[in-house]
């Protein structure tokens, strides 16, 4: 089964994304933090993260260019999530190597749709 990592400040997005991603045939973990983000990703890596870009210990951006440091981290695909949507921050993302971009608030074909995008469902 695919595996999904949920690192976001909110309960409640943590919520929301995991019913998404469970509903989409994903295992999904959460973390609250970049720091327990990175000890659950070492525990076992995800085959998907998806990240908060404001976050409280490091901004998602540091977090995307840490996780691609790990073993495993070249590996998965990084998903932002943010309420940001101008161009200069889609690129920013991207330059952080990030697989793709998410808007809040988003919901189940949203991320459907960039799954698929990404080859990420049959």
């Amino acid at each position: 089964m695919k595996t999904c990592l949920i690192v976001d400040d909110s309960r409640v997005i943590r919520r929301v994304a995991s019913k998404i991603f469970q509903d989409l045939g994903f295992e999904t973990n959460e973390a609250e933090n970049e720091r327990n983000a990175m000890n659950a990703f070492v525990a076992r890596p995800a085959d998907i993260v998806l990240v908060d870009w404001d976050m409280p210990v490091m901004d998602g951006l540091e977090f995307a260019k840490r996780l691609r440091q790990l073993p495993g981290g070249d590996k998965a695909i990084v998903i932002f999530c943010t309420v940001e949507n101008d161009v200069s921050h889609i690129q920013q993302a991207l330059d952080a190597s990030a697989d793709e971009y998410i808007m809040k608030p988003f919901d189940g074909e949203i991320v459907r749709s960039k799954l698929l995008m990404l080859g990420m469902l049959g």
